[in-house]
């Protein structure tokens, strides 16, 4: 078995049988990668069968003067993840990065936004033009639904229930979920549709894509952090806004406004419930607000 052919049919695994996204397959294969070169700049001939973890330890330890330690974390997460494939798979018998030790991160809390930067930077967009109506309607979306902005930019007219007050959402691995969408957005939504999407010349195979370029096709995500980032330097907020800073302050304004976190992990599609736990930074003063309010012991 060649890494190539091991590759490739990893590659396949994630796709087909765990379902993930084409940006996730490529994040986990690209740790591979990393490795791959490292055996062939230093002439290592091992398969992907014999390896050993002491030739994982030597790459670590290379990759160790260059990448900081969550990078180093992130890449012993995807060739552990691959080496258990091939267990899998009965390729082998045991994984050669079990015994590798985790570099120690601290936990990065995600940036939010308060409600008054999040009306300052949407009050920046300029509305006399095509692109600011459809720029207003993007970014309510984004904070009244909490999406990913992959979600966000294939977001289809057809996902669109209005009347329902519900838009579906195909999140990763194409799981779709519906996010309840408030009355408000909706009608920013139709404002861009009836009045600007109308008159744009739809390109072939974009005709039912609800958020449109120039040139009639759909937007790209740095298209999107790019809108956002001038929106944020002319509002002069001093911080790094990104499109996820919008879903980070989704899910943060709705946590510490009484919702639980059932229904937060849920609209914001995460398997995990520890994933949503992680997304929010609880300060102090709302948990004990939590305790008065619905301990018996008050």
């Amino acid at each position: 078995m060649t890494w190539q052919n091991a590759l490739h049919d990893y590659q396949l695994y994630l796709k087909i049988e765990r379902g993930l996204s084409a940006n996730s397959v490529q994040s986990y294969t690209r740790d591979v990668e990393k490795l791959i070169l490292f055996l062939e700049e230093n002439e290592i001939k091992i398969s992907p069968k014999n390896i050993t973890d002491e030739t994982i330890q030597q790459f670590i330890y290379h990759i160790s003067k260059e990448v900081n330690a969550r990078s180093q974390s992130r890449i012993i997460s995807g060739l552990r993840s691959f080496f258990d494939y091939l267990i899998f798979e009965n390729y082998r018998k045991d994984n050669p990065t079990a015994i590798l030790e985790t570099p120690k991160i601290g936990r990065k809390l995600p940036d939010t936004l308060a409600i008054e930067e999040i009306d300052l930077i949407i009050s920046q967009i300029d509305l006399s033009t095509p692109e600011g109506e459809r720029n207003r309607a993007m970014l309510e979306t984004l904070y009244s639904c909490g999406l990913r902005v992959t979600e966000l930019i294939t977001l289809q007219i057809s996902d669109l229930f209005f009347p329902e007050g519900f838009i579906k959402v195909t999140g990763k691995g194409d799981k779709e979920r519906f996010v309840p969408i408030n009355i408000e957005t909706q009608k920013f939504i139709a404002i861009y549709i009836k009045q600007i999407r109308v008159h744009i010349n739809v390109k072939k195979g974009f005709e039912d894509t609800l958020f449109l370029n120039r040139r009639g096709k759909q937007l790209s995500r740095n298209m999107v952090f790019m809108i956002i980032k001038e929106l944020a330097l002319k509002a002069e907020l001093g911080k790094t806004v990104s499109p996820h800073t919008f879903r980070h302050s989704f899910a943060t304004h709705l946590l510490e406004n009484g919702a639980d976190l059932r229904s937060i992990q849920q609209m914001l599609g995460h398997e995990s419930i520890t994933t949503t736990e992680i997304y929010m930074h609880v300060d102090k003063s709302f948990l004990k607000a939590v305790v008065e309010k619905y301990h018996p012991r008050k």
